[in-house]
């Protein structure tokens, strides 16, 4: 697995969180899905990584600079066919370990609250990860839930 800091011009890139947004909206209720969509992955403050095996798009993932101590993890996907391999555990701590070269003190998120994101849920608590307030722009929302880490 290699793991690089990507710039979105790839159309492999492209269609890959294309496909997570439209998850997203298939297992989301109307006004919940808060996935960033490329033209979002591409303003400053924001780092997107890949994983790859291979040609192999495999994961992806990113940091959302809230304020120089703050930031959010955005669009964590990974290929259904790597699902349970821990493509994800690695690219999270790879983050993580960005994170404190960055030296922000808190990396908050948010996730759905229902059953189809139990998995990124508990992905994310096994990385210390625990339940907190709304942050940033988000407001409490039965069909979210936030989370934050402190490094």
């Amino acid at each position: 697995m290699i793991i690089k800091k990507d710039h979105l011009s790839n159309p492999k890139v492209i269609e890959f969180l294309n496909a997570h947004l439209r998850h997203m909206i298939e297992i989301s209720p109307p006004g919940c899905v808060h996935a960033l969509d490329v033209d979002a992955l591409k303003k400053p403050g924001v780092t997107f990584w890949t994983v790859w095996e291979g040609n192999l798009l495999i994961c992806c993932g990113a940091l959302k600079e809230l304020n120089p101590e703050h930031a959010e993890l955005k669009s964590m996907r990974t290929a259904p066919s790597h699902l349970g391999k821990g493509v994800a555990s690695h690219l999270l701590e790879y983050m993580l370990e960005e994170a404190k070269i960055r030296k922000y003190s808190r990396i908050s998120l948010e996730t759905g609250s229902y059953e189809a994101f139990k998995p990124a849920r508990n992905l994310y608590a096994k990385f210390g990860f625990t339940y907190c307030e709304p942050f940033s722009n988000y407001t409490n929302n039965p069909k979210s839930v936030y989370m934050a880490t402190y490094l």
